[in-house]
């Protein structure tokens, strides 16, 4: 089933990462990835790129700033190159990306079920699926614009995708996990609140202000707050 395992909110920042860091995260990145896989498995690596602590600490180690917004573009992007090569002996693809890229990833998927057999178009449908329950259907005031699916060659996947809200400079990342069969009606997904706003979510029978499931936790750093929320079932 799938499930929406969790979210982080982080400062919106803009910028790019400098050609030095990006070459250094694909390389780092791709060896994590397959210390990973080799030592626990790619179902263990795509659990893990689904939790929202464990993508935070994986940029921090790849070498990203750890509290900003820039950290899902970076590891994404650093994902998808790094990751390229050895695919096929991975058995995992990264698709989709930030803006432009981020609507690439319905065709990209098609390609990837052409290559090893799975059918491309579930994937594409699960694809825009999860990108509409978080930008529609969860109505928190966070615009996608990006958006990845993670797959492997057995039809497990991952989604990482992000949303800002520009006029507060926050940003907020999901993370959705597919494993068996798959059912995007059954939610709310991971109920969430904020001290600015109550989200509201289409997906539940009541579409009732959604409040904490998980615990919500906040520190100071650098002047500000930061604060996650995170779900692991």
């Amino acid at each position: 089933m799938t499930r929406h395992t969790g979210s982080a909110d982080l400062p919106l920042h803009t910028g790019r990462v400098p050609p030095w860091l990006a070459e250094r995260m694909s390389r780092l990145g791709r060896v994590i990835v397959e210390a990973v896989i080799l030592h626990y498995g790619r179902d263990e690596f795509l659990r893990r790129l689904a939790h929202p602590f464990w993508f935070q600490s994986f940029g921090a180690v790849m070498g990203m700033d750890w509290h900003s917004s820039g950290i899902t573009t970076s590891v994404l992007g650093a994902l998808k190159r790094g990751l390229g090569p050895v695919e096929r002996e991975l058995g995992l693809r990264v698709c989709g990306g930030r803006g432009r890229h981020s609507r690439k990833t319905p065709g990209e998927l098609l390609k990837v079920g052409e290559t090893v057999g799975l059918d491309g178009d579930a994937l594409a449908r699960a694809s825009r699926l999860v990108a509409k329950v978080d930008s529609a259907a969860v109505q928190d005031g966070f615009d996608l614009y990006l958006h990845s699916f993670v797959v492997a060659d057995d039809g497990a996947w991952v989604v990482v995708q992000q949303g800002m809200k520009p006029a507060e400079r926050q940003a907020r990342r999901y993370h959705w996990l597919s494993e068996g069969l798959t059912d995007f009606r059954r939610g709310p997904p991971t109920p969430r609140s904020t001290a600015r706003s109550r989200a509201r979510s289409s997906t539940s029978s009541t579409s009732a202000p959604l409040l904490p499931a998980k615990p919500r936790w906040s520190w100071w750093v650098r002047g500000r707050t930061r604060s996650w929320t995170c779900c692991d079932g």
